[in-house]
């Protein structure tokens, strides 16, 4: 484009207009008035690039498009490149999320660990509880403890051990039961465990044999059953050991617990089979 028309208001504006239109200078070009306008009329004019600065208006023109020519390149590098940019922050985004979501899962874990560690510490063991237990009673006792893989046995000594030890064995058995629970939780293993005090274990077991052979000499005089009062399992045991060498009774258990007790009968009432049953 070497010359174009201008429009405007006045003159001056019109000239204006026409020289943005053709990207040039005042002093590069020719101007013609058309009209110069009126009351309600706007103002024409000719702008023209002079001959003299021909070569240069068009070496200035060639040279902006070549810019503007770059700039489009430029954007148009920038737009190609959002889709990578937008995938590696999606990437990004999704990694952070990943380290948070491990390093939350790690807090935990850790805090997991702790409280595990920390209750671990709280625990105590069965033979712990024991000694913590006969403390109350503030009297001097002795206690003394025997462990292997299989069973752990406590062996009490001294102070008023009737107190503890109950009525046949009562108070001992509960004490027992619930010292071996506390032993189970503090170590994650089931052992057997024994409470003994003032040797009642061993004096129990042999009141119990002398009663088994006394009630077996009543049902071999009377021929008929005889009921004993309720038993736990392990004096039941008793009972149904000493006398399943019999050749005159048998034993038998009945019953639930608590109240399972043994009934000890001639031989030729009770099968067998059906003897020394206990649960």
């Amino acid at each position: 484009m070497k010359s174009c028309e201008g429009i405007g208001k006045t003159i001056e504006k019109a000239i204006e207009n026409a020289l943005l239109e053709l990207k040039a200078t005042r002093e590069d070009v020719d101007i013609k008035i058309i009209d110069e306008g009126g009351l309600f009329k706007k103002a024409k004019v000719l702008v023209t690039i002079s001959e003299e600065c021909l070569d240069k208006y068009e070496n200035r023109k060639n040279i902006s498009e070549d810019e503007e020519t770059e700039e489009v390149l430029d954007v148009k590098a920038i737009f190609a490149e959002i889709p990578s940019l937008i995938k590696d922050e999606k990437e990004e985004k999704k990694e952070i999320k990943e380290q948070e979501k491990l390093e939350k899962k790690d807090i935990k874990e850790k805090e997991k660990q702790e409280k595990k560690e920390h209750k671990s510490k709280e625990k105590i063991s069965g033979v712990e509880f024991i000694k913590g237990f006969l403390e109350l009673f503030k009297t001097d006792y002795q206690v003394y403890c025997q462990e292997s893989e299989e069973e752990i046995i406590v062996k009490v000594e001294g102070g008023n051990t009737g107190d503890l030890i109950g009525y046949r064995g009562e108070c001992l058995n509960a004490i027992q039961y619930i010292a071996s629970v506390v032993e189970t939780e503090f170590s994650g293993k089931r052992k057997k465990f024994i409470l003994d005090i003032e040797n009642y274990r061993q004096k129990r077991e042999e009141t119990l044999k002398a009663l088994a052979h006394r009630m077996e000499n009543k049902v071999i005089k009377t021929k008929r059953p005889m009921k004993l009062e309720p038993m736990i399992a392990n004096e039941r045991r008793i009972i149904h050991t000493e006398l399943q060498k019999s050749e005159y009774v048998t034993t038998t258990s009945k019953g639930t617990e608590p109240a399972r007790y043994i009934v000890i009968l001639p031989k030729n009432e009770e099968q067998e089979e059906n003897t020394n049953q206990d649960c």
